[in-house]
């Protein structure tokens, strides 16, 4: 159950912080492409806060579900090992983290890569 809880969340935070750069990246990429009429990106601009609000609750709850497991299991002689399903967890969350925070700050550093 926590496994689904932590792909939803993650997968979650990277389609809401596309969405809520979709203003501003759809219309650089249709341009690259040569493909005109992306001026209906336009009409997400209003809802980039909200998209915002959502990413970032998506993203505190991916952390929160993936660090607040529980401890790896010890052996009767104190010796823990690590799980390394949750060690792979932790980076895709990074990862995904900084995919995040690029997409989100887009609208910023657009204007220093035209």
């Amino acid at each position: 159950m926590n496994a689904s809880r932590e792909g939803w969340t993650l997968a979650g935070s990277i389609v809401a912080a596309l969405t809520a750069s979709a203003c501003c990246i759809t219309p650089v990429v249709f341009a690259l492409l040569g493909i005109g009429g992306a001026a209906f990106a336009v009409a997400l601009e209003p809802y980039r806060p909200l998209f915002i609000g959502l990413t970032l609750m998506l993203l505190a709850g991916a952390f929160y579900f993936v660090y607040r497991g529980p401890a790896a299991p010890c052996r009767a002689d104190g010796s823990c090992a690590a799980n390394p399903r949750r060690t792979r967890l932790k980076a895709a969350l990074w990862i995904v983290t900084a995919v995040v925070l690029a997409a989100l700050a887009f609208p910023y550093y657009i204007n220093y890569l035209i």
